[in-house]
């Protein structure tokens, strides 16, 4: 069985890692994204994809634009029984997804969370349960045919890079059997009247006030490592704990300091604070940055 495979980051590498390993599974090359400049030195960086293709010795392409003539050229004279995607971060031409079955892993159970972080939203949202779905691609964003689906359930304190690792098992572990048994597959449309969408994650999306614990917990839990969560002061909230779901309070005002840090007032609940980062400082325990401001209990933390 001959695949091609696209994808980028570390969630698309394990899993090209286990179709690799898998023997009765060539990968006959790698499309993903161009090289960036990464750190304050802007050095160079290759994708993780493009790592791990190279040091198999399995040809690697990096077109700016998967759309452009020349590499959808490039891809059509590949032949391959399968195209398999996994946060590519492109859009698949229709030329691309007539030249074989393209199967897209995602990280949520679709339809709900289609679009670029589904793992940030579930955790958002507060959800019980996410998964992954392998799904036969079409022109649209993650609307194609339901081929499986293997769900999972979130912890109450799961962040991201904890979920994350955790779908990226299950996504790799999944995919060689689709593909084994893609022929006794019958794929289920989407329901789109069910579908939700999520948006690319900017750094502004990390702002939070003391407004619901529960609310501002599970941005904490969803934005982690990045952009993280930081006040208006732009204090970031590098450590914490939900508190108290109930309660009112003045919004940020330390109810309680103790050994482990600080009982924070939301309008609705409280939060135990346990570690901050000032703007352009080292993160440190929030006993030392109340102590360093001189800010005790009934003060406002901003």
């Amino acid at each position: 069985m001959k695949v091609v495979f696209m994808g980028t980051p570390d969630y698309a590498d394990v899993i090209l890692k286990r179709l690799i390993d898998d023997k009765t599974i060539e990968v006959a090359a790698v499309f993903t994204q161009p090289d960036k400049p990464v750190g304050r030195k802007k050095m160079l960086t290759p994708p993780p994809v493009k790592t791990t293709a190279l040091a198999h010795d399995i040809a690697v392409y990096q077109p700016a634009r998967l759309r452009d003539e020349a590499a959808v050229d490039a891809v059509r004279q590949i032949a391959c029984d399968f195209i398999v995607v996994a946060a590519y971060g492109q859009i698949l031409p229709k030329a691309i997804l007539e030249h074989a079955p393209c199967i897209n892993l995602h990280a949520s159970i679709l339809p709900r969370y289609r679009g670029a972080s589904p793992i940030q939203q579930s955790l958002l949202n507060g959800d019980g349960e996410t998964g992954v779905t392998a799904m036969l691609m079409d022109e649209g964003l993650d609307t194609g045919a339901i081929l499986r689906i293997e769900r999972t359930p979130i912890g109450p304190d799961e962040t991201a890079p904890e979920l994350f690792e955790r779908l990226t098992r299950i996504a790799a572990d999944m995919t060689p059997g689709v593909l084994h048994d893609f022929d006794a597959i019958t794929p289920v449309p989407q329901d789109d009247a069910q579908a939700s969408y999520c948006k690319k994650i900017t750094k502004a999306d990390g702002r939070v006030a003391f407004d619901d614990a529960c609310t501002l917990y599970n941005r904490y839990r969803a934005f982690m490592p990045w952009p993280g969560v930081y006040l208006e002061s732009g204090l970031k909230l590098t450590q914490m704990a939900l508190h108290d779901a109930q309660g009112e309070h003045t919004s940020g005002k330390i109810l309680r300091i103790d050994a482990e840090g600080a009982v924070v007032g939301c309008e609705k609940g409280s939060l135990k604070i346990l570690a901050v980062q000032p703007p352009s400082k080292k993160a440190m325990p929030v006993g030392a940055y109340l102590n360093g401001k001189r800010l005790g209990v009934d003060d406002i933390l901003a």
